[in-house]
């Protein structure tokens, strides 16, 4: 048994293609496809159906993936685990965080925890869809919101909110609202993560308000509501983070600072081992000491 030919079957199978395989493992596009061809002839069988658009799995190449890549996912932990156990953590740990929070602040804190452990490397991957930790390799993910069920062990980091601003010159040409009546007379710019979003709920004790539609300005990207709002579009409902350096700096306000949107829990999640890697722990613990409190925070509105 040829281990390598096994990891180009495997790496084939989760790139769907033998191109997106020859350049995660660093190999020419004929090489794989050569293994490939090695390793069916060896076992005697068919592992993928190959057609000019695409590559599936034949029912014997889907039952011997499923062992193979347990195989594989082994050998990987076996490498990372004789480098865990050297004095100094080392080795290079994936994550991945919601964009905008990626933008935001996970770049000077992750700049922090790496000029401390100098043997640590980081990768970033900076998306808005849930991602498999376990399918697609990754030792940690921060997520926003309530966790589903999962096998994935939860720490929480710290918690979000939805506040209402504007610029400052929209706010002297229009006026600034004084009570949560006067937003009705104001251009909202709202957005929209999903087609079923048409508001948000707001709170200040007990009173509710519902800031939504109609809006001037709606839009599914949380950065173009940012940029409209700083040039002027209208009051915007936008996180806390996102808008709390301008906030302080004075290139966006605050409006109704008592009215905030429900609390969103933000945490960090990671496949459950028994021994956690050093590295990762490490990262954990300065993740949590960062966020804790956040540094949004400092430039809160009173209330």
């Amino acid at each position: 048994m040829d281990l390598n030919d096994i990891v180009v079957f495997t790496k084939v199978v989760e790139t769907k293609s033998f191109t997106g395989a020859a350049e995660q493992l660093g190999l020419p596009k004929s090489t794989v496809s050569r293994k490939l061809a090695q390793l069916e002839e060896r076992l005697g069988v068919r592992l993928v159906q190959r057609t000019t658009r695409k590559l599936a799995l034949t029912d014997i190449g889907q039952a011997y993936y499923e062992r193979c890549a347990r195989i594989v996912a082994d050998v990987a932990a076996a490498e990372q685990l004789v480098t865990d156990m050297q004095s100094t953590p080392r080795g290079r740990l994936r994550m991945t965080a919601p964009v905008d929070l990626s933008m935001r602040y996970l770049g000077s804190i992750i700049a922090d925890f790496l000029a401390i452990h100098s043997d640590i490397n980081i990768e970033l991957e900076a998306s808005d869809r849930i991602v498999d930790l376990i399918e697609e390799g990754f030792d940690l993910a921060v997520r926003f919101g309530t966790l589903p069920e999962s096998t994935l062990i939860a720490r929480r980091l710290c918690s979000i909110s939805a506040v209402m601003c504007a610029s400052p010159a929209y706010l002297t040409k229009r006026g600034t609202p004084t009570t949560i009546e006067e937003l009705d007379e104001h251009d909202r710019v709202l957005f929209t993560p999903s087609p079923r979003t048409q508001s948000w709920t707001m709170s200040h004790g007990d009173q509710i308000y519902e800031f939504g539609r109609p809006a001037r300005f709606a839009s599914n990207n949380v950065g173009a509501c940012y940029e409209a709002t700083a040039a002027g579009a209208g009051i915007a409902l936008l996180t806390d983070f996102i808008v709390a350096r301008d906030c302080e700096q004075g290139t966006l306000s605050y409006v109704l600072p008592d009215w905030t949107g429900r609390a969103i829990e933000v945490n960090a999640v990671y496949p459950a081992r028994q021994n956690l890697p050093p590295r990762l722990s490490l990262f954990l613990d300065h993740l949590a000491r960062a966020l804790s409190p956040p540094p949004w925070a400092i430039s809160a509105p009173s209330t």
